[in-house]
């Protein structure tokens, strides 16, 4: 399944500074049955966005108009918890195409690259300075560039690196999965295939 290709994102940001947000937290369980991934968006952060009776919690940052765009900013510790891919799937449904965080839990953040939503993890001052300035001026903007792997607040022209494997960098930018990369190679594959001994 391609997903939309990731070069350079400047958008606003949600802030979202709560630490150890496990994946229970960002898509329950009992919303997992589905096995496609599309309608996740609906119920990401389910019991943080709704009551019981599915009216919207006003004092959640989703449900907060101020703040929108398709950067999400978490809070340390981001994605911990279970490996259901659901809640990478729920973060990409929803409209989030980067999470920037100053920790990640690797099997979240492996299967974010695997959906099309870029994992960006800075450092804990940098995070910082991204929630002040969002939180002075909800229409701060960041930039996020892929092939140049860095985050930059707009308003300050602070910027930091980020790391990202070759692989999962090259397939973001041209909106791959695993499997349309190596339908991208095919030929090559096929070349090498014919080249091996019986």
């Amino acid at each position: 399944m391609a997903y939309d290709k990731f070069n350079i994102l400047t958008s606003t940001a949600v802030p979202l500074s709560i630490e150890n947000v496990d994946t229970d937290q960002i898509i329950p369980a009992r919303f997992l049955k589905a096995t496609e991934r599309v309608g996740f968006g609906d119920n990401l952060f389910r019991d943080w966005r709704y009551n019981n009776d599915d009216s919207p919690k006003s004092d959640f940052v989703l449900n907060n108009p101020t703040y929108g765009g398709q950067i999400l900013v978490g809070g340390r510790n981001f994605g911990s918890g279970s490996s259901r891919e659901h809640a990478a799937w729920a973060v990409y449904d929803y409209g989030f195409r980067c999470v920037v965080s100053s920790f990640f839990a690797d099997i979240f953040r492996n299967n974010c690259l695997n959906v099309g939503v870029l994992p960006v993890q800075v450092s804990a001052g940098f995070a910082d300075r991204i929630f002040k300035a969002i939180e002075t001026d909800p229409k701060t903007e960041l930039e996020v560039n892929l092939p140049e792997q860095t985050i930059t607040l707009k308003a300050t022209g602070e910027k930091e690196s980020f790391d990202i494997s070759g692989y999962k960098k090259d397939n973001m930018i041209n909106g791959f999965d695993d499997i349309d990369y190596l339908q991208n190679i095919k030929e090559e594959v096929v070349a090498f295939a014919n080249e091996l001994p019986y």
